[in-house]
């Protein structure tokens, strides 16, 4: 019940329009604007969620999804845990964020 960081990329690519691209120290995903970035040690990525779905995914999962601690969290920004997380709810919180980086 992990998620590696070929398959969080995987997931990512796989969505319309989405390129890579460097972002300080991590991988960034982006359609319009970026909506993941993956930690250097690829164990998390930060997720672009709406502040309702943060609090709807920290609730239903704790142990996989908390709010960046800082005033990004405060905007919906997300933690994900790739070591906790599995693929099913990996692809749809991935794609949640996509649709809010269009």
């Amino acid at each position: 019940m992990a998620v590696s960081d070929s398959e969080l990329r995987e997931i990512a690519l796989s969505l319309d329009g989405v390129t890579e691209k460097p972002h300080f120290d991590r991988a960034a995903f982006k359609v319009k604007r970026n909506f993941a970035t993956l930690a250097p040690d690829k164990a998390t990525v930060n997720l672009l969620l709406l502040p309702e779905e943060q609090e709807l995914r920290c609730e239903m999962h704790p142990d996989c999804f908390v709010p960046v601690p800082n005033k990004w969290g405060e905007r919906g920004w997300t933690v994900m845990d790739l070591t906790k997380v599995d693929m099913d709810i990996a692809k749809s919180a991935m794609h949640a964020a996509w649709l809010n980086g269009k």
